[in-house]
């Protein structure tokens, strides 16, 4: 039990990082967009600004995916799983979150790999070698995948959530 509930607090820790590196993202991507704006109307037009708040959206949208995944706030149909006794329930959320697992698994393969195809590449304006901004693939799906692992745990131990949950309160 005290391996899970590590895990669990670790899956925590990370969603935590991820929400504030979201935040910043957020906060960077209206920062560069108010510059543009601003230097378009009473100055010259920035060159680099909307290629940073593009970049910015891109990554706040994957790292935003992982929250949601992580709180289960993506879209599911439920009623016909919630109809099957709690014994297949159970099973069927097992199911569902390894083999959310092992499409995560499959995204961060491709993922690297697109990363290295465009590991040549720079941007236009920034001059920033394009497989950083790519690496947020690879990158989501991992965390994803490590959430889709905790979420199997809560399945599976429920009384480990709930550990984690009193600590969360304290």
């Amino acid at each position: 039990m005290g391996a899970i509930l590590k895990y669990k607090r670790v899956s925590r820790e990370i969603d935590h990082v991820i929400n504030y590196a979201t935040f910043i993202a957020m906060v960077g991507m209206i920062i560069a967009i108010t510059m543009q704006i601003v230097f378009r109307v009473f100055f010259v037009a920035l060159s680099w600004s909307e290629e940073v708040a593009r970049y910015l959206l891109v990554w706040s949208t994957f790292l935003g995916a992982s929250m949601a995944y992580k709180r289960g706030m993506h879209i599911a149909v439920t009623f016909i799983v919630e109809s099957f006794p709690a014994v297949m329930t159970k099973t069927l959320q097992v199911f569902s979150h390894l083999l959310a697992a092992l499409f995560f698994i499959i995204v961060i393969t491709y993922g690297l790999r697109y990363m290295n195809m465009q590991s040549t590449q720079v941007s236009a304006s920034l001059r920033l070698p394009m497989k950083y901004v790519y690496s947020i693939i690879p990158f989501s799906a991992a965390i994803m995948a490590f959430h889709a692992l905790d979420k199997v745990l809560e399945v599976l131990f429920p009384s480990a959530v709930e550990e984690v949950k009193k600590e969360s309160a304290e």
